[in-house]
């Protein structure tokens, strides 16, 4: 008798590679069908520092960013990929950035994980503030 390896087995195995390519079903309902995503390189502007409120934070799908804003004048971004089944995040309030998917949460100072399933934090994304504007470093 053969048996196929299960979802955990190739995930543990791949060290989380195939993590984002069984999920494509999940999100927040918002359907770009048709569109493609490409990740911001380095140096390209991804908000102006007034777009980002003090406590809370933005999303920019197409850059695959989440931004936040823990305490006036501090600014951080990470993935917008939740660690636990690679949905997209959908939501930042709170003090936390939410994924739709099955309800885990990030705080916006570091993204480690507030509320499970998830169990590791979103990964931090490297910026640069320049006057008004939030650039990807």
């Amino acid at each position: 008798m053969t048996h196929s390896p299960t979802r955990r087995t190739v995930l543990l195995a791949t060290g989380g590679a195939a993590l984002t390519a069984g999920c494509s079903e999940y999100g927040s309902g918002n359907d770009d069908s048709g569109s493609s995503s490409v990740e911001a390189g380095a140096g390209t502007e991804v908000a102006k520092t007034s777009e980002i409120p003090v406590g809370g934070g933005k999303i920019f799908k197409d850059q695959k960013v989440v931004v936040t804003q823990p305490k006036k004048g501090e600014f951080k971004a990470f993935s917008d990929i939740c660690t636990h089944q690679g949905c997209q995040v959908s939501s930042v309030s709170d003090g936390t950035i939410n994924c739709p998917c099955h309800g885990s949460k990030f705080n916006i100072t570091d993204g480690s994980v507030a509320n499970p399933p998830a169990n590791q934090p979103l990964p931090e994304k490297q910026i640069k503030v320049t006057g008004d504007s939030i650039q990807l470093a």
